[in-house]
């Protein structure tokens, strides 16, 4: 009898009444794994009531006590994150050294919230005005709620949650009912770790755990990564109904080389940033942009290196795992069919790959196209898929003219030994994270991520100092202690603003 998986509330397993469920697959055999409970709207108000009835408890817990369960935390993780690598692997289907990046990428985040007592630390003027002081301080906001994607089902909701609950947050996660199980396991840890029951929620379920996180009243923040139209209503309709919103929206990343560039590196960087986890990251490289002479060269050598990846089950040592569902390898597929119809020159062909694997698995193998142009779908859409487009352009004013004529600002990177070039590029180019001679420039946990334009709605990003504030609220207390040699005193009373002196 296949398993089934229920949410997580107060401590334990919340077993729901619903009637839907959805099928848990592995993306290598194409076999059904487990099934997880689809929320009904009773779930969601048990679940957000656990997490709303821990607040208080928690919120006056000292940071002394909050930090020593993560570190507690983080330090369980790293004693057992292979058990985490392989569950995301099992069902998101990107190999297992991917999979451990993920891993290691999200306890960055954790060590950073770590130190959350020096990062809440406020600030205080003495005597600023005459016996008067002011300090500022920054208190949690409550219950948030976190909703993230198939793509990343560890680092991306440790981008929030470990900043969140430092800070004297309580959580409800809505992970992707696709991947659901590296939820479920980050809560027993949390457990395990000495967490208070209620602090840490996990909600499974569709659009209905969805829209219950957007429009309860005790849910304060909203936290998404997704699609660009997933990421847009979430922040229309959290913002409607009063939440803090921060939505992480879609990418169309382009990597310039310029003529100077180390080839070999730029075509290494490119397989790298175009195929790792089968194309299914926000900050995957899908488009190449090579400037003048570089072009023939360049598509040797990252056609060359692609026609030797080896596509399989990401635990059998393969270079590159399967997409996530069938309807992901399909949609893919066709995009290659468009662009093959469209006119682009076909360099390496993916589809009918044949991979390491049993059974039936979703499976593209890496794809190349080459003499892309501008109005076609495999340039103008995010296809999240290991399909990597290159266009061809003259110069590097037309490399940067192309990027920011793009609806997305995510990521972009520049290939080149130029450094008056690069130094050019950052400043002109208008995307929220560059890389130089690096193809997906992910910040460390301190600083923050986020995009530009259609990649981000909302002005805060994940994690770093901007993370902080986001699950923060300031406030700034002024205050008088009378002398008491001078209490009893006579009064003086002035109608006007006050002024200091």
């Amino acid at each position: 009898m296949t398993e089934t998986l229920h949410h997580w509330a107060a401590g334990a397993v919340l077993k729901s009444a619903t009637d839907r469920f959805g099928d848990v697959t592995d993306p290598a055999s194409g076999e059904v794994t487990r099934q997880v409970a689809l929320a009904t709207e009773t779930d969601v108000e048990q679940v957000i009531e656990a997490a709303a009835r821990a607040y208080p408890r928690w919120r006056d817990t000292s940071l002394t006590k909050r930090t020593s369960i993560l570190f507690r935390f983080r330090e369980l993780l790293n004693e057992r994150a292979g058990e985490l690598a392989e569950i995301i692997t099992a069902e998101h289907g990107k190999v297992l050294s991917d999979a451990a990046g993920e891993v290691a990428r999200g306890q960055e985040v954790v060590e950073f919230a770590c130190g959350m007592p020096h990062l809440l630390k406020g600030s205080a003027t003495e005597n600023a005005s005459t016996g008067i002081d002011i300090s500022s301080i920054r208190q949690p906001l409550g219950v948030v709620g976190i909703i993230s994607p198939f793509n990343f089902p560890a680092m991306v909701p440790m981008w929030f949650f470990p900043i969140a609950i430092a800070a004297g947050n309580t959580v409800v996660l809505k992970p992707s009912e696709k991947v659901p199980s590296a939820a479920q396991w980050i809560a027993e840890l949390w457990r395990e770790a000495g967490l208070p029951d209620g602090v840490f929620n996990v909600l499974h379920g569709d659009k209905v755990a969805v829209d219950g996180l957007l429009t309860h009243p005790e849910v304060k923040s909203i936290s998404f990564v997704g699609s660009t139209p997933i990421a847009r209503y979430v922040y229309e309709t959290g913002t409607a109904h009063g939440k803090r919103v921060q939505a992480l929206g879609g990418a169309k990343n382009h990597a310039v080389v310029l003529p100077d560039a180390d080839l070999d590196m730029a075509a290494d960087q490119a397989i790298n940033a175009g195929f790792g986890s089968a194309g299914e990251r926000c900050m995957a490289i899908s488009a190449v942009v090579a400037v003048g002479s570089a072009g023939d060269a360049l598509v040797e050598k990252i056609a060359e290196r692609a026609r030797g990846l080896v596509t399989g089950d990401g635990r059998r040592g393969a270079d590159m795992g399967p997409l996530v569902t069938a309807a992901a390898r399909d949609r893919v597929a066709s995009y290659v069919d468009a662009g093959e119809a469209a006119g682009a020159t076909l360099v390496v062909d993916g589809r009918g790959v044949t991979p390491d694997a049993d059974g039936q698995g979703f499976f593209v193998g890496p794809t190349l196209f080459d003499h892309v142009t501008t109005d076609m779908s495999i340039y103008t859409d995010e296809i999240f898929g290991p399909v990597l487009a290159v266009v061809r352009v003259d110069t590097y004013d037309e490399a940067v003219a192309l990027i920011n004529a793009n609806p997305y600002g995510n990521g972009t990177a520049i290939f080149t030994n130029d450094g008056g070039a690069a130094r050019r590029f950052q400043n002109e180019v208008e995307v929220g994270m560059i890389g130089i001679n690096v193809p997906v420039p992910v910040p460390m946990a301190y600083y923050s991520f986020g995009g530009w334009k259609n990649s981000l709605f909302g002005d805060t990003h994940a994690h770093g100092a901007e993370g902080v504030h986001f699950f923060t609220r300031g406030k700034v207390v002024t205050a008088r202690w009378i002398d008491p040699a001078r209490r009893g005193g006579a009064g003086e009373l002035d109608l006007g603003f006050p002024r200091n002196s």
